[in-house]
């Protein structure tokens, strides 16, 4: 299901460029389709974008020399809009009048293909199928003298998610969209500004965390370690950020809202028994993103814990891969039962989420062909309703296992002996978040309530269009 690219920055070190990398490669989990990183050297930008991962790529000393400068951004990509080809791989780069911008993206703009229709309308070339690249051409059309005011006039344009790392001779610029459904921090090393998808990048390097970036806020970043912030857009009480973050996509040793998400994972396992224990002789994740999970459920139940999966980690998710046969494909080479442990066991697994079920399914045929007596599944998130246009790949509802299903049909389906969700309650009281609050909800949980906090605008587009096309059909052929 799920979208995530990492982005990462750094400014006034002799080592951004090894710096960023290795940001990169702790944001890995984040994008696994492409890498890329642009410099700064005070007169010239370099940018190098590869397919791949990080340590395929920017590992050896010529690549890295090749990107000099005490300023650089780097991007991990998964697509959710744009092809999965070079020309859409992240930092992008233009020139300005005067000037120059590379800019990488995490997040979906949800009136993205209202602006560039209305951007070739009035004569601009795009060289990507990205959305990301909106960012430039309205910051190329702006007539503000400076980078950081054009790119701001850009933003107030747009909707829907987005967290920047955007390098320009006036600094490493932060933007967060107003809502703070994607995440962007701040982070020092010794002196030098770092901006970053999540805290594990700054762990990786010895930086120190300093904040969240607030939602709506442009930071610049100097050189000299200066900051300067701007609260572009109304400030709010509390930010939204998305949901799966926490359930999903952050790494369990970085740290959200102050609250390490391994614990916050565990306690949705802990939460989950209390909601639906299940009689068996073992509880096993669904490696990897279970496996929290898994063991607060363990720990709660007294049952023991094991892993009745083994993952390769030669392969990479099969969540994000782009397309349903690789997905499917995946599947079987990333896990393999562990025979002598489950054969004639009752196991009860623990998986962070169900999207399409490709995993689900895919792997109660294992267990059950590897002798296991019963297999139940237990789930640490509501069931996901609706789609997501943020940056998670589920752009339909005929995708989405859940839709139009009760939980025993989705259970048929998969396979198993007994399926059960953590209730929406049961999530927010794990978060330590209380009860949902609907009138002004801690996260953005649109996949499981349809409660989207910015408008749909190229999705209401579509609906339209589309019912103006059903109702010309039935007046033709009444």
């Amino acid at each position: 299901m799920i979208e995530e690219c990492g982005v990462f920055g750094i400014i006034g070190t002799k080592d951004a460029t090894a710096l960023t990398a290795l940001g990169l490669h702790a944001l890995q989990h984040r994008g696994q389709e492409a890498s890329g990183i642009a410099s700064y050297d005070g007169k010239h930008f370099h940018n190098e974008r590869f397919m791949g991962l990080v340590s395929d790529n920017f590992s050896d000393a010529a690549t890295l020399n090749g990107l000099p400068g005490e300023s650089a951004i780097g991007h991990t990509r998964y697509s959710t809009q744009g092809e999965t080809v070079l020309r859409n791989v992240q930092p992008l780069y233009a020139d300005l009048d005067r000037t120059g911008i590379a800019i990488a993206h995490n997040g979906n703009l949800t009136n993205s293909k209202t602006l560039r229709a209305d951007l070739v309308r009035r004569g601009c070339i795009f060289q990507s199928t990205s959305d990301s690249e909106i960012f430039l051409q309205l910051t190329a059309r702006s007539q503000y003298i400076s980078v950081t005011d054009k790119l701001i006039e850009g933003l107030k344009q747009v909707e829907g998610a987005y967290a920047l790392t955007v390098l320009t001779p006036e600094g490493l610029i932060g933007a967060r969209d107003p809502v703070g459904i994607r995440p962007l921090i701040l982070g020092d090393l010794d002196g030098a500004p770092i901006l970053a998808s999540e805290t594990c990048a700054l762990d990786i390097i010895g930086a120190t965390f300093v904040r969240d970036i607030n939602p709506g806020e442009v930071v610049i970043c100097r050189a000299d370690g200066t900051i300067e912030s701007r609260q572009v857009f109304p400030k709010k009480e509390h930010a939204r950020p998305c949901i799966f973050e926490l359930i999903y996509f952050a790494k369990p040793d970085s740290v959200v809202d102050g609250q390490s998400v391994y614990e916050l994972r565990k306690r949705l396992g802990e939460q989950l028994a209390l909601e639906a224990n299940c009689e068996a002789d073992l509880v096993s994740p669904i490696p990897d993103s279970g496996v929290p999970a898994a063991i607060g459920f363990s720990q709660h139940t007294g049952l023991p814990y094991e892993m009745a999966l083994i993952r390769s980690h030669f392969i990479g998710r099969t969540f994000i891969e782009p397309e349903q046969r690789i997905r499917e494909a995946g599947v079987a080479r990333k896990h393999s039962p562990n025979r002598s442990l489950i054969e004639g066991k009752r196991v009860v697994l623990i998986d962070d989420s169900i999207v399409r079920g490709t995993t689900s399914r895919k792997i109660s045929q294992m267990l059950r062909k590897a002798g296991a007596k019963e297999v139940h599944m237990r789930i640490a998130c509501p069931p996901i309703i609706h789609p997501d246009f943020y940056g998670i790949n589920t752009p339909s509802h005929s995708e989405l296992l859940a839709v139009n299903r009760s939980v025993e049909e989705m259970r048929e389906l998969i396979g198993v002996d007994s399926l059960a969700f953590l209730s929406l309650d049961g999530l927010y009281k794990a978060f330590r978040k209380g009860k949902r609050d609907d009138a002004a909800p801690a996260f953005t949980d649109h996949c499981f309530t349809g409660d989207y906090p910015t408008k749909l605008t190229d999705h209401d587009a579509e609906s339209r269009d589309a019912m103006i096309t059903q109702l010309s059909f039935l007046a033709e052929t009444s």
